[in-house]
């Protein structure tokens, strides 16, 4: 089938590109911005499918819908892992969180393989996709977690909390005053009860509120690591997928 990667980071496309790979897809064409696609779609065929980053360089993916009529299945590659995906699947579009994981990669090209064509009744609304993540919906996020220590249950404030971890499967809270606690739930849950401009999943095993970061160094392979106010136990490097939203994100 022909393949498409549209994403403006060069070093996420060579990635997502030797993911596909892996899965037995070649990828034909790489695109980087929103007018280079326009450009490319005017003088080729569609291809089957689009892995489709919404924030390219030079403004959000849906201008190139604007400009020339898409008829490929898409399959969204995104950073936005709050509101914006309410839109997503309010209109039936299959999306990946970045950083992408291997086996989400491998059950949505399934999923794509195993869709029926004639079934395809959706119609994609991208305009409402747009008004999504321009004016997202109004939503309460938790302001408090609990955790039980021995026969009682303490209640922890999210303001108290420097970071959420993942360790031996469990999901842990480390609190300003240098303590850790289990919690019952996943950092997967965690991603939509968690207020997005406060904290920021800098890669698989960290969630990290803003006000605990107490330095933050340039590391290897583009990559950059944090300091906490009181967290030392394991090194914080946010994952190279996701630096440049961290960026945005600290702003």
């Amino acid at each position: 089938m022909e393949v498409l990667i549209i994403e403006d980071e060069k070093p996420s496309a060579r990635r997502l590109k030797r993911m596909l790979e892996k899965l037995g897809v070649t990828v034909n064409h790489t695109l980087h911005s929103v007018e280079e696609s326009i450009e490319w779609f005017s003088n080729n065929p569609q291809p089957e499918l689009i892995f489709l980053d919404i924030q390219l360089s030079d403004g959000l993916s849906f201008e190139i819908f604007d400009a020339v009529s898409i008829t490929s299945s898409i399959i969204f590659t995104t950073a936005y892992d709050e509101y914006a995906l309410q839109a997503f699947k309010l209109n039936s579009i299959d999306y990946l969180l970045k950083p992408i994981d291997e086996d989400d990669l491998a059950k949505a090209v399934e999923k794509y393989k195993t869709f029926k064509p004639e079934q395809q009744n959706v119609q994609l609304n991208f305009d409402d996709i747009k008004k999504m993540l321009v004016n997202p919906v109004e939503r309460q996020y938790k302001k408090r977690f609990t955790t039980k220590i021995g026969q009682h249950l303490k209640m922890i404030s999210v303001d108290d909390i420097e970071c959420f971890y993942s360790e031996n499967k469990g999901t842990y809270a480390h609190t300003t005053e240098g303590r850790d606690y289990l919690l019952d739930t996943t950092l997967e849950q965690l991603e939509n009860e968690l207020a997005p401009e406060t904290f920021f999943r800098v890669n698989r095993t960290f969630f990290i509120n803003i006000n605990a970061i107490n330095d933050i160094i340039s590391y290897t392979n583009s990559r950059l690591q944090l300091k906490l106010n009181s967290y030392s136990e394991q090194d914080i490097i946010v994952a190279r997928e996701r630096v440049k939203d961290f960026k945005i994100w600290l702003e």
